[in-house]
């Protein structure tokens, strides 16, 4: 059932991303308020979900993007601290927002690009929780950080049916869905250039 004061279209930008960004943080992770979490690729779908979620929870959000637009509109989703990672290595940038702490949470879905340094940003006793690979399924993982700080690693593939009921009852107030750009069927090779580009921020809908 779509929640009310939502449109066609918003409604069919929800299900997935925030079935499994919400099943990551607050089903695997357990997501705390006041905790630190860095969100990879917050122009993706499931990057803007989890932004909202994480602070839904009452969590320290710190986002990353490739360009300034896109954190931007990041940062109008409620993330507290902005990175572009194309002009600064964003596991440094971790570091000084958290006074080389560390943050408690990774929201990993980039995979070989960013998997070395998503551990390395993490606390002792820190948790990653990932979904996707769309840089590389092959990662190498220093397991010396693993052990040593205690840190758990949870994989994810979509979430429950229970935990997406959960979310809908804070559409639309308090929970958002994000589309980039509606595309009719036909348009459905643009649509994918426009992913293959990385210029999306949210979701690409299509229309029959």
């Amino acid at each position: 059932m779509i929640p009310e004061g939502l449109s066609f279209d918003e409604a069919a930008a929800i299900p997935l991303v925030f079935l499994t960004a919400w099943h990551m943080l607050v089903e695997q992770v357990k997501v705390q308020p006041g905790e630190a979490i860095l969100i990879l690729a917050a122009g993706s779908g499931v990057g803007s979900a989890a932004i909202q979620i994480a602070r839904l929870f009452g969590a320290r959000v710190i986002a990353t993007a490739s360009t300034d637009e896109k954190l931007q509109k990041a940062g109008e989703l409620g993330a507290d601290e902005l990175i572009n990672y194309t002009d600064k290595d964003f596991l440094e940038e971790v570091k000084r927002l958290t006074n080389k702490r560390g943050v408690d949470i990774v929201f990993e879905h980039v995979g070989k690009s960013t998997w070395e340094n998503s551990i390395k940003a993490l606390k002792k006793g820190g948790r990653l929780v990932t979904c996707g690979a769309t840089t590389g399924y092959d990662p190498t993982t220093d397991l010396r950080y693993v052990f040593s700080k205690a840190l758990k690693i949870f994989g994810n593939f979509m979430g429950r049916k229970e935990g997406l009921k959960r979310a809908l009852q804070f559409f639309p107030e308090k929970l958002k869905p994000v589309i980039d750009t509606s595309f009719p069927l036909q348009d459905a090779a643009k649509a994918h250039q426009r992913l293959m580009n990385r210029e999306q921020f949210g979701k690409l809908i299509l229309k029959p």
